[in-house]
C-alpha cells in the first residue's frame, strides 16, 4: 500500500527566515514530504528558485498571498502550511496599512482556504508570530515568557497587525494550530541594517536572539518531525516563544561593546551618543519558557558568535583599516567620527531620533524617552550612564489564575478571577471545565463586550480587542488593569496617560 507524503506549504520562502527553511528542507524532498512554496513573481525570486524547479517533490507557485486563488491552490494540494511570509519592521513602521494588509490579510486568507478546503480537522497551521507583541520589558522586568500582557510598543505597527494576526489564529477554530513568537533574527541580514530603527533599540534594551539557520532548523525539524510521526500531539493548540537559549542572551550594550570592540574601541564614548537612543518603547526580553520549544524540535546550534561573525564580514577590508587607526594617539576618537557621520542621517530621517527632537514631536519624544525632561536627563557620555546589573534577576509575572493546576482542571471560578486581575468581569455564566477553547464572554475596564477563548487570554496574553485596535491607552489601562500594570508601571511615572490614536486595525483589511 503506497502512503502518501506530508505535503507542506511555506509562505515567504523568498524571505531571510523563509529562505533558510526552504534550503534546510530541499534534501527531504520527495523524501520525507513535499513542499509547495507561493513567491511573488520578481528577478530576485526568479533567480533564486527558477534553479529549483523540476525537484523531484518541489512545486513552485509565482503568486500573492493576498490572492484568493493562489492561496487555495497551495491550500488544496497541502496538509500543513508553514506560514513564514510577513512585512516586516522596519519598512513597516513607514508603511502601516500595508503592513496590516499583508501580515492580517495573508493569514486570513490561508485560514478561510482551509475552512473552504473542509481541512478544519486535519489541516495544520503553524503561525510565526513576533517577540513584539509584547514590546517594551526594559530592566527590570526584561525576563518574561508566554502569558504575559500583549502590549505592542508605540508606533509599532508590525506589531500591531502580528497581534490581530495571532488572535485569528488562536480563535480560528482549527484543531492544529500553533503560534512560534520569533525573536530578533540574528545572522547576516542583521548586519547589514542600516535604518533608523537601531537607535529606537534601547541601550539596556535585551533580547533572546536566534540566529537565521537555527530559525530555519526549527521549519525543517517541526515538518520533518511530523512527517516521521514523532511530533507529539501535544505540541499542538499552544504558543511558543522561538529563543536561542542563553548563549543568545545579551543587551544591546553588551552587543556593542563587542562589536566595537573588536575594531579597537576600548570604550565606547567615540561612537556611541546615549542621548540618540531611545530608552523605552522598543521590544524585547529574555524568555522563561523557550526551551519548551527546544525539547519539541532541537533546532540551536548557534550563539552570539555567529552574528559577530557576520558582522566581521559584512565589514570587510574597512575592519583592519579602523583596527590600525585606533591604536594610535586620537586614533579612537578620529573613527568614532567617522563611524558618527554615517548615523547621521538616519538620525536625521522621518523616523530618526534626533528629528523627532529636534522638531519637538512630543507624542514620540513622551513615548520613547517619557518626556523632554527626562531625555534632558540622559547622560552626553556613555561612560556616564548608571548601568543595570542584575541581568539575572527574575520578577515572574502573575497571570490571575493557578498556574499549578492541569490544564483539565481550569474551571469558572479560574476565569471569573482572571477576567477581574485584568480589570474586567466574566459575562459568560457557566463554562465547561477544563474547556480552553471555546469562547467565553467578557467585558473589559473600559465596559467594551467580546468574545475571547480561556487559550487567547490565559495563554496568550491578550485581552480586548476594541481597545486593541483603537489606540496606545496604557497609562489608563494600567491604572484599571492589574496584570497590566505589571508591564507598564515599573517603567513610567502615574501621569504618564498619553493616549495614541492607531491609524490602522485589521477590520481596515
Amino acid at each position: 500500500m503506497t502512503v502518501e507524503r506530508l505535503s507542506v506549504f511555506m509562505t515567504g520562502a523568498g524571505g531571510g527566515m523563509g529562505y533558510e527553511s526552504f534550503k534546510q528542507m530541499l534534501p527531504d524532498l520527495g523524501r520525507l514530504y513535499d513542499l509547495v512554496i507561493l513567491v511573488r513573481d520578481s528577478e530576485k525570486n526568479r533567480n533564486l528558485f527558477e534553479k529549483h524547479q523540476g525537484t523531484p517533490g518541489l512545486t513552485i507557485r509565482y503568486g500573492d498571498l493576498l490572492n484568493a486563488d493562489d492561496v487555495a491552490f497551495c491550500v488544496k494540494n497541502s496538509d500543513m502550511c508553514l506560514h513564514i511570509a510577513a512585512f516586516v519592521s522596519p519598512k513597516a513602521d513607514y508603511y502601516p496599512e500595508k503592513a496590516m494588509k499583508n501580515n492580517y490579510g495573508s493569514t486570513r486568507n490561508i485560514i478561510e482556504a482551509v475552512r473552504d478546503c473542509g481541512k478544519n480537522d486535519t489541516y495544520k497551521f503553524v503561525y510565526i508570530g513576533t517577540v513584539a507583541e509584547t514590546g517594551d520589558r526594559m530592566p527590570p522586568i526584561h525576563w518574561g515568557r508566554v502569558g504575559d500582557p500583549i502590549k505592542p510598543s508605540m508606533f509599532d505597527y508590525y506589531a500591531v497587525s502580528k497581534v490581530a494576526s495571532e488572535r485569528y489564529v488562536i480563535e480560528s477554530g482549527l484543531r492544529y494550530w500553533v503560534s512560534l513568537r520569533q525573536t530578533g533574527i540574528m545572522g547576516p541580514a542583521m548586519a547589514k541594517i542600516r535604518d533608523a530603527i537601531q537607535f529606537h533599540n534601547c541601550l539596556e534594551n535585551v533580547l533572546e536572539y536566534v540566529s537565521d539557520r537555527d530559525s530555519g532548523r526549527a521549519m525543517r525539524n517541526l515538518a520533518a518531525f511530523d512527517a516521521e510521526g514523532s511530533l507529539d500531539e501535544s505540541f499542538w493548540r499552544h504558543i511558543y516563544n522561538i529563543g536561542g537559549g542563553e548563549s543568545c542572551r545579551v543587551s544591546t550594550l553588551e552587543m556593542y561593546e563587542k562589536m566595537y570592540g573588536e575594531l579597537g574601541f576600548r570604550t565606547l564614548d567615540p561612537v556611541i551618543e546615549p542621548k540618540y537612543n531611545a530608552t523605552r518603547n522598543f521590544h524585547g526580553q529574555y524568555y522563561l519558557d523557550s526551551d519548551k520549544l527546544e525539547e519539541y524540535l532541537h533546532f540551536r546550534s548557534d550563539s552570539m558568535q555567529y552574528f559577530y561573525d557576520a558582522y566581521l564580514d559584512e565589514l570587510g577590508s574597512s575592519r583592519g583599516a579602523a583596527k590600525v587607526m585606533t591604536k594610535f594617539p586620537l586614533g579612537q576618537k578620529l573613527m568614532g567620527s567617522i563611524i558618527r557621520k554615517t548615523f547621521k542621517p538616519l538620525l536625521e530621517s522621518e523616523h530618526g531620533t534626533k528629528h523627532w527632537l529636534d522638531e519637538n514631536m512630543e507624542d514620540h519624544i513622551e513615548a520613547y524617552w517619557g518626556s523632554r525632561k527626562a531625555w534632558e536627563a540622559v547622560p552626553q557620555k556613555f561612560s556616564d550612564m548608571k548601568r543595570f546589573t542584575d541581568w539575572d534577576k527574575v520578577i515572574r509575572l502573575d497571570h490571575g489564575y493557578d498556574e499549578t493546576k492541569p490544564e483539565s482542571e481550569l474551571d469558572y471560578s479560574d476565569m471569573k478571577g482572571a477576567a477581574s486581575f485584568r480589570g474586567g468581569e466574566l459575562v459568560s455564566e457557566e463554562m465547561t471545565k477544563g474547556d480552553w477553547e471555546t469562547k467565553l464572554r467578557f467585558r473589559c475596564a473600559f465596559g467594551h463586550e467580546f468574545d475571547a477563548s480561556p487559550r487567547l487570554v490565559l495563554e496568550g496574553g491578550h485581552w480586548c480587542p476594541e481597545c486593541e485596535r483603537k489606540s496606545w491607552n496604557y497609562g489608563n489601562r494600567a491604572k484599571v488593569d492589574p496584570f497590566f500594570a505589571q508591564v507598564w508601571k515599573p517603567l513610567h511615572d502615574d501621569d504618564e496617560i498619553r493616549e495614541y490614536p492607531k491609524v490602522v486595525s485589521e477590520l481596515d483589511v
